[in-house]
């Protein structure tokens, strides 16, 4: 008889989250299964339940993992911005840069707010997240301005992705400029 060898993977779980989000963005969470996960993060089935009480759990943390590396980003270009105008600038650019924008963040993000709209414990998930982006924008404006400013990205973010004619970046600085000053 031969026993068939453990395969070790320390980072299995981590990996696991990291498809689940690929998944998402290709199936969506409706269409999203362990078998589908397991299979594109090339590891067996049983693993899915070794490491996640079920979907639930796999879809917050694949979810926690998106916001956590969006908002690090985030975080980064504002704290690398020293004067209100680079602060300024740094807003357009999370709108209008593609690299922000490009669509499976854009599809996660609208599965993400409509799986959150069910799931209490994603709704958590959503808040730290937006806190995480305020806290960013408060590093350069008020409180109030950082809320309407975290609102104006989501928002035109969302209208640029399906807009025929999105509103360009000269205009939304524009508009930022208003808020800000």
């Amino acid at each position: 008889m031969t026993v068939a060898k453990r395969r070790l993977d320390p980072d299995r779980r981590s990996r696991i989250i990291d498809v689940a989000l690929d998944v998402i963005a290709e199936y969506g969470v409706a269409g999203t299964t362990h078998r589908k996960v397991a299979e594109a993060a090339d590891v067996p089935l049983g693993s899915m339940s070794y490491h996640f009480s079920g979907m639930d759990e796999l879809l917050i943390e694949a979810f926690r993992r998106l916001a956590a590396t969006v908002s690090a980003r985030f975080t980064e270009l504002l704290v690398a911005a020293q004067t209100p105008d680079e602060a300024r600038q740094a807003v357009v650019a999370i709108i209008t840069d593609a690299s922000w924008t490009n669509t499976r963040h854009l599809l996660l993000s609208y599965e993400l707010y409509a799986f959150g709209a069910r799931n209490p414990a994603l709704q958590t998930v959503m808040r730290e997240w937006m806190e995480a982006s305020r806290r960013a924008l408060e590093r350069h404006f008020d409180r109030d301005t950082a809320r309407m400013l975290d609102a104006l990205i989501e928002g035109l973010t969302i209208h640029r992705s399906v807009d025929p004619e999105p509103v360009d970046a000269t205009r939304i600085r524009a508009i930022v400029d208003k808020l800000t000053t």
